[in-house]
């Protein structure tokens, strides 16, 4: 199967297979007519008198700076040298490569005005795997993210560095390696490559592949979590549920039906005096619920961004271009924003759990230990989940309720957005942990509700846990435990549907 950049849509799973190898982006006749009819019209205005924004003017605050013809091509490549200001660490190579995947789509649809040559180069560092390296700092998110997509595109002037075997190395020697060739660019390029969301998009594209898998992995840790406190399954009844219809709740609310189906565990107390749970027991649907109502609105953003065209000026015809704003990045940012609360909140009602299952109720010891005073069993994970759930909250601040000026006033309001992603997806990582310790600790709670089994998923999940982890007897480093349940939610082990 292919992709067609420009004429097909992409969507985060199409994004995520082609950077991950699984699926090959081709141009086709049409995109090349639609890029080749738009690169006329550039060419045109170039040469004419009529001042057009960065094709023959300054940009920002000097865009009452007109350029001569025999100079807009000095121009670009200027424009990609003096904006490529990112600091910091640079960015996994994987999001540059979406980065690229996301702004070739832009590229190809005809209205930015670059040559075929260029857009080439680009679907060729995708194929030979040459990916630019890109700093995580920099960019206010309007107009787009001018310092990171500098750096992207460095490279294609010879300059910059290239990820090789995982460490950076100056696209010089890169060239030299692989019989490349710097391309000059031309009139519109520079502007049509820099001006864009592709460092937001491409964060939260990266942030809704890893929050879809823990929105389901949440759902298991909750079910294992009630396994070993022997809660109840009466708060998920679809009626219930019906009369409250929020997509996300249903969606939960189902799963938990599935994940506790046939446990002789949960049958083993129907009859007792127990009335009602502990809300991280019992309102799972409705807290889970609404955090899946926001991965689904980040991720109908998302997936119109990504065949949007978030450049700057909109070629539209021969002698219309127009300057606006699809380069802003408030529409991503403040749905970032809220999915970095909704991912926060994942953990926080985790936490909860963790900390339910060390109470000693209903039959599970204090600690989760037999022997308590000498050893603490499970009482000091959860002092590293409330860590990382306080974390989490300090990343919560909406970095999209900000705005600082730039460009002498020219930009006065900018989103932000790229500090929204980068919050988003450290929101994640960390979310990734405290599931991790709470599989763990329940793990250890329903090991004292043997010999009851659980549904079909919750037993292989347990069972996968105990291939990594024993039950906790005497105290022993559970640092090394805690390391091996993290891998087993970064490599996605666990079974969630």
């Amino acid at each position: 199967m292919t992709f067609k950049y420009g004429i097909d849509e992409l969507t985060v799973e199409k994004v995520m297979a082609i950077a991950n190898g699984e699926l090959e982006g081709v141009l086709t006749e049409a995109a090349i007519k639609q890029i080749e009819d738009c690169r006329e019209k550039v060419v045109s205005m170039a040469n004419g008198s009529k001042a057009v924004y960065g094709v023959n003017t300054g940009f920002g605050p000097l865009c009452d700076v007109q350029i001569k013809p025999e100079e807009t091509a000095l121009l670009q490549e200027k424009l990609l040298i003096s904006h490529a200001v990112g600091v910091g660490n640079p960015i996994d190579k994987k999001l540059s490569k979406i980065m690229l995947i996301c702004k070739l789509q832009a590229l190809c649809q005809g209205f930015s005005g670059v040559r075929l040559e260029l857009i080439e180069r680009l679907l060729n560092f995708i194929k030979q795997d040459l990916i630019p390296v890109v700093p995580e700092q920099g960019s206010v998110g309007a107009s787009g993210d001018l310092a990171p997509l500098s750096h992207l595109f460095l490279p294609l002037l010879g300059e910059g560095e290239i990820w090789q075997d995982g460490q950076p190395v100056a696209t010089k020697e890169v060239y030299v390696k692989h019989g490349i060739s710097p391309l000059r660019l031309a009139a519109k390029e520079g502007l049509g490559l820099i001006n864009g969301t592709q460092f937001i998009l491409a964060h939260a594209i990266l942030g809704l592949d890893t929050m879809k898998y823990l929105l389901d992995l949440a759902d298991v840790s909750g079910a294992m979590s009630l396994e070993g406190f022997q809660g109840s399954a009466s708060p998920f009844k679809e009626a219930l549920h019906r009369i409250r219809p929020f997509k996300g709740t249903v969606m939960v609310a189902e799963r938990m039906r599935m994940l506790l189906k046939d446990s002789q565990n949960l049958k083993s107390h129907i009859d007792c005096e127990r009335v009602q749970d502990p809300y991280s027991i019992r309102c799972i649907p409705q807290v889970h619920g609404a955090s899946r109502n926001a991965y689904y609105h980040l991720k109908e953003l998302a997936e119109i961004e990504m065949n949007a065209v978030t450049d700057n000026p909109i070629v539209l015809s021969h002698t219309e271009a127009i300057s606006g704003g699809n380069f802003h990045g408030q529409p991503l940012a403040m749905a970032l924003d809220y999915g970095s609360i909704a991912a926060a909140e994942l953990g926080n009602i985790s936490d909860r759990r963790s900390y339910l299952l060390l109470e000693g109720k209903y039959g599970l010891p204090r600690l989760l230990t037999t022997s308590g005073g000498l050893n603490s069993g499970f009482m000091i994970p959860q002092y590293t989940t409330a860590a990382l759930v306080t974390e989490n909250k300090s990343l919560c601040f909406p970095p999209s309720a900000d705005s600082i000026p730039t460009s002498l006033g020219q930009e006065d309001h900018v989103s932000m957005g790229s500090i929204s992603g980068r919050q988003f997806n450290q929101i994640l990582n960390n979310l990734k942990k405290i599931l991790a310790i709470e599989l763990m600790s329940a793990a250890q709670a329903m090991d004292f509700r043997r010999p009851n089994t659980f549904s079909e998923m919750v037993e292989y999940n347990f069972k996968l846990i105990r291939t990594k982890v024993d039950m906790l007897v005497e105290d022993r480093l559970l640092k090394d435990d805690i390391k091996e349940m993290i891998s087993l939610v970064e490599t996605r082990a666990f079974r969630v549907e």
